[in-house]
């Protein structure tokens, strides 16, 4: 199994980053990968959530069985099965500044068909830096949320 980290500075409390984390339309914002939720049936994720997520991997249509393992202000947890079986692992620290999100993602190819194409675009979306891309998408998308919120006395 291969894994990534990237970590991110987020001018955002925790509560706000998880809640874009969990909001599947704005995981589509910052993700950087086209995907549909499907069968969920709450407008978030939250621990014990399950759903179908679909999308194009290799220029194929590809589904994962999401699987949420822990929601809350200090940490997301998941695990994505498919073409290629995908555990991240959100971090969630409040900061001075807002929050300090370290994100590990491990990926492992499955016996499936497509399972060693989805591996190798993957494993390269991944290495280019998809990740850290992801999580400045993900600040940026916390961040413009935030600017919303009525200011804490």
């Amino acid at each position: 199994m291969r894994t990534w980290n990237a970590t991110v500075v987020v001018r955002a409390r925790p509560e706000r980053v998880l809640e874009t984390l969990t909001d599947p339309s704005a995981c589509t914002r910052w993700s950087g990968v086209e995907f549909e939720v499907e069968d969920l049936d709450e407008p978030l994720l939250r621990t014990g959530s399950r759903a179908r997520v679909t999308g194009r991997l290799v220029g194929r249509r590809v589904a994962f069985d999401l699987e949420i393992q822990r929601a809350d202000p200090r940490r997301l947890m998941l695990c994505a099965t498919g073409p290629v079986e995908l555990h991240a692992n959100y971090a969630l620290r409040p900061a001075p500044q807002g929050c300090i999100v370290e994100a590990s993602v491990s990926m492992r190819p499955r016996v499936a068909p497509l399972g060693v194409p989805s591996a190798g675009a993957t494993a390269v979306l991944l290495s280019t830096g998809g990740l850290r891309h992801a999580l400045g998408r993900l600040a940026h998308e916390a961040e413009r949320c935030a600017d919303c919120e009525p200011a804490v006395a």
